[in-house]
């Protein structure tokens, strides 16, 4: 049963006799075989093949017994066991360093004859470092054998016709698949055609109807425009000067704002360095009080050790001073029995007195034993008595320790709630000037944006003053025409006492072209500020004169070359509309002029 634990192509510097060096990239496997009869075994076997050569193979077959040789030849410190785990990381190091210019791990493959696939090579694994190379393993591999050839292309030949077999099932599978695919893709493909015509169709219809609705609303909203447009001027000047006045006064309060903000932020940055340094001393001071209270719970911890031993030592000797309490109590009693037994003695005969005699003598042994038994106890209750009071001082100074470290806990704790009220502030503070800054930005955007809109309506204002300008000269160059006309009827019907119908047509004509010219005028002055000049508008039955070659009201050639038709503005009606325009059409004509001649149409001179 073989288990495979690496398989992996790793580059390999071939090193042949007589050869020059190469380097090559080679397969390795390393495989554990286990065998249970005769003997339950366990084999390491490490092989290295070429893909691209199927002849270049070595094996190598180690057991436990190879391996003790191995590892005592080469001093390793590994088990069998843990051994194929070990060189496998050592691999992992070489193909990790195998792409750089100067590997730190390499694996080398030495042999001793000139053609590398008929001897037994040396499979080495180097460590480079500044001073040598370090050889952390040798392993010694044999060249495979016609047989071991043939078994390995055997292996080879069985492993590719599997991947072939699975390979072929998984293509028929594809195809399965892909083929039912394409049914369905097919299918709807074609119900999506006939929904995209249909949408086409629709779309088609739908856009003829929308361009007709916007050219319409496009019409409408021209016109909405050029109504709009004249009661925006008015509009703009009046915005324009409360606009000017506005941001004058608010560019003021924010300027003043601004110095009251740059105040106040002098103030607290002052105040944010003070704090600082306020923070670092007491961080400062807080790290010495840590360690002193460090230091007194290490000394509180040795001095709780000495206590534990004394009480030990007490108990010790309170055990001792009992059992020579009862010794002594035990003494006490024999010695008075034998003061009775003396008695006695003394009054019943004399030749006891020897007795009693050496029982005096160990009387005298015993209490001198007692005497120094007293003594040791009485010297022990003094020890104790020391202990007990050294043990007080010890408890009231780890008293008085742990009420300053209270205290010191308490100031810290009161020094960081103030740090934290003062970040608040710090930050709340922050807040509003990030605010502040904010709102200076936008009024900055809106004073950019009312210049604009100032420059477009003064650009506008312009456009409008050139507009009756052109008015003006094509109204005059009208009344000119008109007074040309009427002298040359008048001219033709000298000999008649009355006027004919003609000609008071004529003088209607050119009055009202007059009233038109002074209306116009009027507006002109009303928009630009000026106070309108009082004009006298011509009766009906009196002829005006026609306008002499130095008359300065007429109209340039200039504004007739490039626009065929040049707007001519009325007088406007209550809701700021122009009741009245009179256009020159693309022939030249007037409407004005063809209204009071209906058979013949004036032109207007040709470039």
């Amino acid at each position: 049963m073989a288990d495979e634990l690496f398989c992996k192509v790793v580059s390999v510097v071939i090193k042949c006799r007589d050869c020059e060096d190469r380097r090559t990239n080679v397969r390795l496997t390393v495989e554990t075989r286990s065998s249970t009869n005769p003997v339950h075994k366990k084999d390491l076997i490490v092989r290295l093949s070429d893909d691209k050569d199927p002849f270049f193979l070595y094996n190598l077959t180690l057991g436990e017994e190879d391996f003790q040789s191995l590892k005592n030849q080469q001093g390793l410190l590994v088990e069998f066991s843990a051994f194929p785990q070990r060189f496998i990381d050592l691999l992992e190091q070489c193909i990790l360093e195998q792409d750089k210019a100067v590997p730190r791990f390499l694996l080398q493959l030495l042999t001793s004859s000139s053609v590398p696939d008929s001897a037994p090579a040396n499979l080495n694994i180097i460590e480079t470092n500044p001073f040598k190379h370090l050889t952390h393993l040798s392993l010694k591999l044999l060249a495979g054998n016609d047989s071991d050839v043939k078994k390995y292309l055997a292996t080879c030949i069985q492993n590719l016709k599997l991947e072939n077999s699975s390979l072929k099932d998984k293509l028929q599978q594809t195809q399965e698949d892909l083929s039912k695919r394409l049914c369905v893709t097919q299918q709807a493909l074609s119900e999506k055609c006939k929904e995209l015509d249909k949408l086409r169709n629709e779309w088609t219809s739908q856009t003829s109807l929308l361009t007709s609705k916007h050219t319409q609303e496009i019409t409408a909203e021209r016109e909405k425009a050029l109504q709009i447009q004249t009661q925006c001027q008015f509009q703009y000047e009046h915005q324009k000067k409360e606009l000017e006045a506005s941001s004058s006064k608010t560019i003021q309060h924010l300027e003043s704002r601004v110095n009251e903000l740059e105040s106040i932020n002098k103030d607290l940055t002052e105040r944010k360095y003070k704090s600082e340094s306020c923070i670092r001393e007491l961080k400062s001071k807080l790290s010495g009080m840590e360690e002193e209270c460090h230091r007194t719970k290490q000394e509180v911890t040795s001095l709780r050790r000495e206590n534990a031993t004394l009480d030990s030592e007490c108990h010790e000797k309170e055990k001792l001073i009992n059992q020579y309490k009862t010794r002594t109590a035990v003494l006490e009693q024999e010695v008075k029995d034998k003061e009775q037994v003396v008695t006695r003695s003394v009054n019943a005969c004399e030749s006891v007195q020897e007795h009693k005699k050496k029982l005096e003598e160990s009387l005298e042994q015993k209490q001198l034993q007692t005497g120094k038994l007293e003594a040791t106890v009485k010297s022990l209750s003094e020890e104790l008595i020391k202990a007990n009071e050294i043990i007080k001082k010890l408890q009231t100074d780890m008293k008085k320790l742990i009420e300053k470290i209270k205290i010191k806990n308490a100031v810290t704790m009161q020094q960081e709630k103030l740090m934290g009220e003062k970040d608040h502030i710090l930050e709340k503070d922050r807040a509003e000037l990030s605010n502040l800054k904010h709102t200076l930005k936008m009024k900055e955007e809106e004073l950019v944006k009312l210049k604009e809109q100032l420059d477009n309506t003064m650009e506008k204002l312009e456009e409008g003053k050139q507009l009756l300008k052109t008015n003006e000269n094509v109204i005059s160059w009208l009344n000119k025409q008109l007074n040309e006309n009427k002298i040359t009827a008048l001219q033709g019907v000298q000999a008649l006492y009355e006027i004919p119908a003609s000609v008071k047509a004529v003088n209607a004509a050119s009055n009202l072209g007059v009233m038109q010219n002074s209306q116009v005028r009027f507006h002109l002055n009303s928009a630009s500020g000026s106070s309108p000049e009082p004009r006298h508008l011509p009766s009906t039955s009196t002829p005006i004169a026609p306008p002499t070659s130095s008359d300065p009201v007429g109209l340039d050639m200039k504004y007739l070359k490039k626009n065929s038709s040049v707007p001519i503005r009325g007088p406007k009606n209550g809701n700021g509309t122009s009741t009245s325009k009179p256009t020159l059409t693309k022939s030249g004509s007037s409407p004005i002029l063809s209204a009071y001649f209906p058979g013949q149409q004036p032109r207007l001179p040709a470039n």
